[in-house]
């Protein structure tokens, strides 16, 4: 009896064993599952902007034309870092054209020699490199060049290469550390185009200009005024007899006046002189002035 009892209570435990295993994997497994949590990427860093004009990109232009002595584009492009490790290390100008202009620090005459035709695709696309961010990275941290095969004896120039014919330093001290401030990397600044806006006067003076482009002008207004062939001479007349007329204007403005009676003589206003002037409508209006008062017209019947 004992052992049947046995029997059949030894599977039934283990029925229940493993239920209860079940049971208490499941709720582990459910109790593990976290929710998923949305990780958001990191801002990206602020690039500084650096402005530039065509003018400053002429000055670069000519300083890895006559720099480079036009051998390679190794040779363009290392100037051309050199340029950008100065523009940004704020120890000189502020502008691309202020540190090729610098007094005796490139090339003698290099903003106003002539660059050859023939090079300018190949510099264009140099220029265009540098711009967009491409250096030279043998060119590291310098600022400085001179001529290949001199020899100098300055203990802190620490030469990084040779291209285009020159070879290429940084200064530092004993310890290894940059005796200049050190540039900023290509990657943390870009350089932007300024469009600047045309000088309307060097556009007259150059005869490339519309007036309804000029700043300040109204395209509504004549830009031709009718000037007549002849400028008439000037007029003299006694104002006490200017008599009102009612005759069609005359072919020339030429002003007549009728003579004064002698009894009348001593009561006349002083002479003046009458003024043609040119008016929009092409007709000649008549001032004069008689001493003091400037700017009168003579009475609304004059001849004219």
């Amino acid at each position: 009896m004992t052992v049947t009892v046995k029997t059949f209570l030894r599977p039934a435990l283990g029925l229940v064993g493993a239920a209860l295993l079940s049971a208490c994997t499941s709720t582990q497994t459910t109790s593990s599952v976290s929710p998923t949590k949305t990780v958001k990427p990191a801002p990206l860093p602020k690039k500084q902007v650096y402005h530039y004009t065509a003018a400053d990109r002429d000055c670069m232009k000519r300083a890895m034309y006559f720099e480079s002595q036009r051998s390679s584009r190794d040779g363009l492009m290392a100037v051309g870092t050199v340029i950008m490790n100065r523009l940004t290390s704020q120890a000189y100008a502020s502008t691309i054209c202020g540190v090729v202009g610098q007094e005796k620090q490139f090339a003698p005459g290099v903003l106003t020699r002539e660059v050859k035709a023939t090079a300018a695709p190949e510099l264009d696309e140099a220029v265009d490199a540098i711009i967009r961010g491409e250096r030279n990275p043998e060119v590291k941290d310098a600022m400085f060049f001179h001529k290949d095969g001199l020899k100098f004896p300055y203990k802190n120039m620490h030469y990084v290469t040779v291209a285009g014919g020159n070879a290429f330093y940084e200064k530092r001290d004993r310890d290894g550390e940059l005796q200049t401030p050190p540039p900023k990397p290509a990657d943390e600044y870009v350089l932007a185009l300024v469009q600047s806006t045309p000088d309307p006067l060097s556009l007259i003076q150059a005869k490339e200009f519309d007036v309804a482009s000029v700043p300040g002008t109204d395209p509504a207004l004549p830009t031709v005024v009718p000037v007549p062939a002849q400028r008439p001479d000037f007029v003299t007349v006694h104002t006490a007899s200017a008599q009102p007329s009612s005759a069609p204007a005359a072919p020339t403005p030429v002003v007549s006046a009728p003579a004064a009676p002698a009894s009348a003589a001593l009561a006349m206003a002083p002479t003046s002189q009458i003024v043609l002037a040119n008016s929009a409508s092409n007709e000649w209006m008549l001032r004069f002035d008689t001493g003091s008062a400037k700017g009168k017209r003579l009475p609304a019947g004059i001849d004219r």
